[in-house]
């Protein structure tokens, strides 16, 4: 990936790797990627958006994607968030090889020890901050209590305790973002990616937001 434009939060290309241990025995890893390709076939021609990516991230690591637009970022962004399978390689987070997970287990995982953050934010327009920070809590199956109680949290966490109850149209650019935010932690995921969190607001609120992440 060439190096132009940055693209926060998780995680960075590295160098094709060489022999190296198995995938999987890396006690402190919370990713590993290996030989990853991920190809499209259009109009009989073969695009390597990916092409032997090989990448070993560890717990509490933050790490950035940079690349010009159009060199793989959100296709290897959708990789690691399990919305996307590679072409060829491995891929294991938490231990586990994505490849060998059925759709059922891999919506599972996701929704477990995945949290995204997109740059339009990607809010339903009509529920409430404290909806919006419920909903992979639905998910996960939880109670209505336990899940109003994590909600709050989170968004007291990102400064918006006095806002859950606030529709997307009754927030600034900056406090969406923040609802945004609050859902991918809600669940405290063991990864957090984030694809250009800042890029819909303006300067100054985006070093407030890339302040929350560390």
């Amino acid at each position: 990936m060439s190096q132009e434009t940055a693209a926060p939060v998780i995680p960075e290309t590295g160098q094709p790797a060489g022999p190296s241990p198995q995938i999987g025995n890396r006690r402190s890893a919370a990713i590993e990627i290996r030989n990853l390709t991920r190809t499209y076939h259009i109009g009989g021609a073969a695009l390597h958006a990916l092409k032997n990516v090989s990448l070993t991230i560890d717990r509490g690591e933050y790490v950035a994607v940079v690349g010009a637009s159009g060199s793989g970022k959100s296709t290897l962004l959708n990789i690691l968030g399990l919305l996307d399978r590679p072409t060829e390689g491995t891929y294991c987070i938490r231990k586990q090889d994505a490849g060998a997970l059925t759709d059922r287990q891999r919506t599972a995982l996701r929704n477990r020890e995945i949290g995204f953050v997109f740059q339009e934010f990607n809010l339903l327009a009509r529920a409430t901050a404290q909806r919006q920070a419920e909903l992979p809590l639905f998910y996960a199956g939880l109670s209505r209590k336990e899940s109003r109680r994590r909600a709050l949290d989170a968004l007291a966490q990102v400064g918006l305790a006095g806002r859950a109850g606030h529709r997307p149209e009754e927030l600034s650019g900056g406090q969406r973002q923040r609802v945004a935010i609050a859902r991918a932690l809600v669940n405290s995921p063991s990864l957090l990616l984030a694809d250009e969190p800042t890029g819909a607001i303006d300067t100054r609120t985006g070093e407030e937001v890339m302040a929350l992440f560390e």
